[in-house]
């Protein structure tokens, strides 16, 4: 085919999953021509990034919080001693996951 306007060939690997949710894609567009909707989703479509930094620096706190509630239950449990130093611990923890909840609500803003 000589007189083709568009001589560059491009080839992509889907799995059936893959090529199942493209259909379905082009079904709801009502377009049956594959090369015009990935031509068009390649030059028009667009990348959303999100950086989860913020959410996995809190659920890192969280989980030295619960971490740190499990040791004291144990510690209690086996010497029925409820330690001044635990709470304390217990309370910078819970400050500090506040803290990032806020900061969290003002980038929302």
């Amino acid at each position: 085919m000589p007189d083709r306007t568009r001589p560059i060939r491009k080839e992509i690997c889907l799995n059936e999953q893959e090529l199942n949710l493209i259909q379905h894609k082009m079904r709801q567009l009502r377009t049956h021509n594959f090369g015009a909707y990935a031509r068009k989703m390649l030059i028009d479509g667009y990348i959303i990034k999100v950086d989860y930094t913020e959410q996995k620096r809190l659920a890192a706190a969280v989980s030295h919080v619960a971490s740190n509630i499990n040791q004291i239950c144990r510690r209690i449990n086996s010497t029925g001693h409820v330690y001044e130093d635990d709470v304390v611990e217990l309370k910078a923890r819970q400050a500090e996951i506040w803290e990032l909840l806020k900061v969290r609500q003002k980038d929302e803003l």
